[in-house]
């Protein structure tokens, strides 16, 4: 699932080109990808929308309209928001198209697997309300790193299972999660409480620092399920420490343990048998 360095690569790419695009047309092809839209109906509220900021908590991202209204992007497992030439052949996984007739352009949302969506949503103090229960992300001047310490040191939970939980922060996932605890030296079975302040902070801070770092290579790509909305693929797979990297060596410098990949809380975590001891 694409997880918020992939939704801002996506965020980021779009702004660059959809600000002032106004909505001529709606075409849904397919109906899960308006299942959670259940107040308006696109094909006649959105024609005649402007587009005015494309903005992003966690792993949702929307298009504000004119109307103080915003169109949520949520992506699911394979969710693409493409830019085609008009010319070009839609993609067979075509779900959604906006025209925008006066500058001979259109936004495809493609979705193998259909567990994305697009919703219409009234806003609350900027956020659409439907997200608002979403907690704030570590790049947002929301985002209070004091509170969230205490909420995974008050818990009982493993501190993965924290991290993707995204009442306490929001846009981490598995990827970076594993990444993150490999680099802050924390076993994903950790209980958020027997760790301390200094600890949860280093974690967090690591989450920020590989989620950045992603960022800047535009996302982690596996497959051509996610790309950019240029079609692209992020590259960021090639600099992973410990997801996806079952068996091999450590990258930490004489660490000289073994990347191990495990199942517990129904998902398989990745992390270093030596330096990230496992709890007693």
């Amino acid at each position: 699932m694409p997880e918020l360095p992939e939704v801002e690569t996506v965020r980021s790419g779009l702004e660059k080109w959809v600000i002032g695009w106004k909505i001529s047309k709606v075409e849904i092809l397919h109906s899960r990808a308006i299942r959670n839209n259940t107040t308006y109906d696109l094909q006649k509220v959105l024609p005649g929308r402007k587009i005015t900021k494309v903005d992003r908590r966690g792993k949702y991202m929307w298009l504000l309209l004119d109307n103080n209204q915003a169109l949520i992007i949520h992506l699911g497992m394979s969710g693409q928001v493409l830019l085609p030439n008009v010319v070009d052949s839609p993609h067979k996984h075509l779900r959604i198209r906006l025209s925008i007739a006066e500058v001979e352009k259109e936004i495809h949302f493609v979705d193998q697997r259909t567990f994305g969506h697009m919703t219409l949503d009234d806003l609350d103090g900027g956020i659409p309300k439907s997200v608002k229960k979403i907690a704030p992300d570590v790049f947002e001047s929301e985002y209070q790193q004091k509170a969230v310490v205490e909420k995974i040191r008050k818990s009982n939970s493993e501190v993965k299972k924290l991290l993707l939980d995204q009442g306490v922060i929001s846009g981490v996932g598995n990827i970076y999660a594993d990444e993150a605890l490999w680099r802050a030296k924390i076993h994903p079975q950790r209980i958020g409480k027997e760790l301390t302040p200094a600890q949860v902070v280093k974690i967090i801070d690591k989450c920020k620092e590989v989620m950045g770092q992603a960022i800047a290579a535009g996302g982690t790509s596996f497959d051509d399920l996610y790309v950019n909305v240029n079609g692209e693929s992020g590259y960021f797979d090639r600099s992973l420490a410990a997801y996806g990297q079952n068996g091999l060596p450590c990258p930490r410098p004489k660490c000289r343990g073994l990347i191990t990949k495990a199942r517990f809380m129904g998902r398989y975590s990745h992390f270093c048998s030596k330096c990230q001891p496992k709890p007693a």
